[in-house]
């Protein structure tokens, strides 16, 4: 548990920054196919610099991967770890009140 809190807690950390976050909403928004580098830079105007230095860190936290085709460096949101951490958050909700996520337990 305490790894997957410690990799939780790395991901949080990586999302809380406001330029990761827009870049990774992003990524989400585009879904599956992705988006170069150039197209997120073109559509939140960042730094090339800048850019990089936020995916680099998205990278590392394991929410963004990146596939070069040609001279094109796809990026794409993981929806898989996406929703691994959506499912961390949501896993003990009322757990402790016993209700399952604000609905009263039938029981």
């Amino acid at each position: 548990m305490t790894d997957d809190l410690e990799t939780a807690a790395a991901r949080l950390e990586a999302l809380g920054n406001p330029s990761r976050l827009r870049i990774f909403r992003t990524l989400v928004r585009a879904g599956d196919p992705g988006l170069s580098v150039g197209q997120i830079q073109e559509k939140l105007g960042l730094p090339a610099s800048t850019l990089s230095h936020h995916l680099h860190r998205l990278l590392i936290a394991g929410l963004v991967t990146q596939e070069r085709a040609g001279t094109t460096l796809i990026c794409r949101a993981d929806f898989t770890v996406m929703q691994g951490l959506i499912g961390y958050l949501a896993d003990e909700c009322c757990k402790d009140v016993g209700i399952t996520c604000g609905k009263e337990d039938a029981a």
